[in-house]
């Protein structure tokens, strides 16, 4: 019995760190399904005239699209549909524009 309480504690920690950003601040609940978000590198998202370009699917998101959100820790994180690396954008953070 007490291994089973052991294993849903586990468990619980798990759930509950797959919600977070490696810097600690927490994915909101409507980017993030507990599987969606992650940090990626700053090659991974270019900025051109026309808004965000996701390298791995090409997708653009506008610079007003409302998916695009400041990252509390200056960092890029893409939350994409499933977690998939090919998935539909739910949510972009990007770093905060210096001017």
């Amino acid at each position: 019995m007490r291994v089973f309480f052991v294993l849903v504690g586990l468990s619980v920690t798990t759930f509950a760190y797959a919600h977070d950003a490696p810097s600690g601040w927490k994915y909101p609940n409507s980017c993030c399904s507990n599987l969606d978000c992650r940090h990626v590198s700053h090659t991974a998202i270019s900025e051109r005239p026309q808004g965000y370009i996701i390298e791995a699917t090409g997708e653009v998101l506008p610079y007003a699209d409302r998916r695009v959100r400041i990252s509390p820790d200056g960092e890029y994180h893409w939350c994409s549909a499933a977690g998939e690396d090919h998935g539909k954008t739910i949510c972009l953070f990007v770093p905060a524009r210096a001017y």
